[in-house]
C-alpha cells in the first residue's frame, strides 16, 4: 500500500512538472479553435486567443448603445459610432469615458447626426462620419468643430437618381476619402482631401461561365427577369495600411474571396493560394450547412502583413499572413461571455482583438494566449526578414501544435534561405508546400550534379572508351573469321 501511494505522489508531481504550455494549450474557451489543413479539413487547435472582458456603455457611464454598427481605434482612443442613439461615443480601451458627441454647428445651426454607421480618425486626431441616415459623410476636428460636409455627388458615372446613404468611412494618408455606399454595386466612392467625387475604386465584376452566358443570350424577357441579376459585388468593411493600400472586405456567395487589397490604382493585388480560399470557412458545403458560406463585413490591418476579417454568420475571426496563409480561427455565436450575437467591427490592439457587438451592444475583447503570440511573432518576424528567430519561434508552435503545416513551412523556409537542401524538403514536405518543396529538390539536384560531375563525366568517358574497344575488338574478330571461311 505504501509503495502505491509513493507511485501515486511521484505520478502526481511529474504531472505538475509538465511545461506550462501543455495546461494553456487545452484551456478551455466557449468556442471552437481550429484551422484547415492542405486537404481542406478541418484540424483543431490550441486557442490562439481567449476572451478578457467587454466594455458597454453602461459600463463607462454613457448609458447602454444601442446597435452601435462600427468603430476606430487609434492610439489607444475608441471612437465609437452609436447608431441607434444618433451619437459618437469616445473611450479609452481600458473604458474611460472621454467625450460624447451627438451634434455640431454649422451655417445652418445646430445639427446632430442620424444613424450614423461608420466612422474614421486619421492620426491628427480628425474625425469622419459616415452620417447614414442624412446621407452624408462629416469632418469634425478633435474638438468637435466642423471642418467640411461630404454629401450629394456628381458624376456622369453615377447612375440616375442615385441617393447617397454612405455606411462605412476611411482615409489614407494622403488625406483620400473612401466611402463604402448602401445599393452601390460598382465599388468603393473615391473622394479627394476637399471632397471632389473622382470615381469608383476596386469594382468587383462578376464573372459568367459560357453556359449562364448562353442562356442569358436566348433566353426571353421574362426568364431573364427570374434570373439573378449578374451586377458587381457590394463591399461591407474596410481598412488603409500605412501605404495607403486598402483592405477591403465583401459579400462573397461563392465562398472564394471576401477580401481583397487595393492598391491606390484600385487593383486587387491580395496574395492567395488555390487550396486556402480567403472567405472565412472552407466546410460549409462538405456539411450542408444552409447558412451559406461566411458572411464577412470587417477587417482590421494588424502589421507585418497580418490581416484578420470578421464572419458576420457565424461569429468567427478568420486571421491571415501576406502569403495568403491562414493562421488560426476562433470565436462563435452565443450567449455565453466571450461568444456573440450581432458583430460589426473588428480593431486590434497589440496583444487584443476588440469585436464591436451591435446585438450585444458591447465591445468584446481577446488577448492573444502564448500559442497565438507565438505564431504572431514568428508571421512578423519572417515578414521582416529574420529568419533564424522565426525558426525559433516556430519550433516553439510545434510544441503546442504538432500539426502546424505553416510551421513546418516556416522552417523549410529558412532551410532553404540558408541552403540547406536536404532539411528544407524534409520540412516543407511535411509542410505539404509542394511549390518549396520543388525548389528544394531542384536545388539539391544541382547540387549533386555539381558536386559529382568530374566522377560522373570521368565515368561517362571510361564507359564509353571500354564499349568503343570493345566494339573494336568484336569488329576484329569478325573480320580474322571471315577470312578464315
Amino acid at each position: 500500500m505504501k509503495k502505491q501511494k509513493k507511485l501515486l505522489v511521484l505520478a502526481l508531481a511529474a504531472l505538475l512538472m509538465l511545461p506550462a504550455v501543455r495546461v494553456e494549450a487545452a484551456e478551455q474557451v466557449p468556442y471552437d479553435t481550429y484551422y484547415y489543413d492542405y486537404w481542406g479539413n478541418l484540424v483543431y487547435t490550441p486557442a490562439p486567443y481567449v476572451p478578457d472582458g467587454s466594455i458597454s456603455g453602461v459600463d463607462i457611464g454613457a448609458g447602454a448603445f444601442s446597435s452601435p454598427q462600427d468603430f476606430f481605434l487609434i492610439d489607444g482612443i475608441l471612437y465609437v459610432a452609436d447608431t441607434g442613439n444618433n451619437r459618437i461615443v469616445i473611450l479609452t480601451v481600458d473604458g474611460e469615458l472621454l467625450n460624447i458627441i451627438d451634434s455640431f454647428e454649422s451655417e445652418a445651426g445646430t445639427e446632430t447626426f442620424r444613424e450614423p454607421s461608420g466612422i474614421c480618425v486619421t492620426s491628427d486626431g480628425r474625425m469622419y462620419i459616415a452620417d447614414t441616415g442624412n446621407g452624408r459623410v462629416v469632418q469634425l476636428s478633435p474638438d468637435g468643430e466642423l471642418l467640411q460636409i461630404v454629401e450629394n455627388p456628381q458624376s456622369d458615372v453615377l447612375p440616375e437618381n442615385f441617393v447617397f446613404s454612405p455606411v462605412k468611412v476611411s482615409v489614407d494618408y494622403a488625406n483620400r476619402i473612401y466611402v463604402i455606399a448602401e445599393n452601390m454595386y460598382q465599388g468603393i466612392l473615391s473622394f479627394m482631401e476637399d471632397g471632389e467625387f473622382t470615381g469608383f475604386t476596386g469594382t468587383i465584376n462578376v464573372t459568367l461561365t459560357p453556359t449562364e452566358i448562353f442562356w442569358l443570350k436566348f433566353s426571353t424577357k421574362e426568364q431573364r427577369s427570374r434570373q439573378k441579376l449578374y451586377i458587381a459585388t457590394e463591399f461591407t468593411g474596410m481598412d488603409v495600411d500605412e501605404e495607403g493600400f486598402l483592405y477591403a472586405t465583401n459579400v462573397d456567395t461563392e465562398g472564394l474571396q471576401s477580401v481583397r487589397l487595393l492598391n491606390p490604382k484600385g487593383q486587387d493585388v491580395i496574395v492567395k493560394k488555390d487550396s486556402v480560399p480567403l472567405s472565412g470557412d472552407l466546410d460549409w458545403r462538405l456539411t450542408g450547412d444552409y447558412s451559406g458560406p461566411s458572411r464577412i463585413v470587417d477587417v482590421v490591418e494588424r502589421g507585418h502583413g497580418i490581416y484578420s476579417i470578421l464572419d458576420y454568420t457565424r461569429g468567427r475571426i478568420f486571421t491571415y499572413d501576406s502569403e495568403g496563409n491562414l493562421l488560426y480561427i476562433f470565436g462563435g455565436l452565443g450567449t455565453q461571455e466571450g461568444t456573440f450575437r450581432s458583430p460589426t467591427a473588428i480593431e486590434a490592439d497589440d496583444e487584443r482583438i476588440l469585436v464591436l457587438d451591435a446585438g450585444r451592444g458591447e465591445i468584446l475583447e481577446f488577448t492573444e494566449t502564448k500559442y497565438g503570440g507565438l505564431i504572431n511573432e514568428a508571421v512578423g518576424l519572417r515578414y521582416d526578414g529574420d529568419e533564424t528567430k522565426a525558426v525559433e519561434c516556430w519550433h516553439e508552435v510545434l510544441k503546442y501544435n504538432s500539426d502546424f503545416e505553416l510551421a513546418y513551412v516556416g522552417i523549410g523556409k529558412a532551410y532553404l534561405a540558408d541552403g540547406d537542401n536536404v532539411k528544407a524538403m524534409e520540412y516543407l514536405r511535411l509542410g505539404m508546400d509542394k511549390d518549396y518543396y520543388s525548389i528544394a529538390y531542384k536545388r539539391w539536384r544541382n547540387e549533386i550534379l555539381s558536386e559529382n560531375l568530374p566522377w560522373i563525366l570521368t565515368t561517362g568517358v571510361v564507359v564509353v572508351a571500354v564499349l568503343v574497344t570493345g566494339s573494336i575488338v568484336k569488329n576484329r574478330r569478325r573480320r580474322k573469321g571471315g577470312v578464315r571461311g
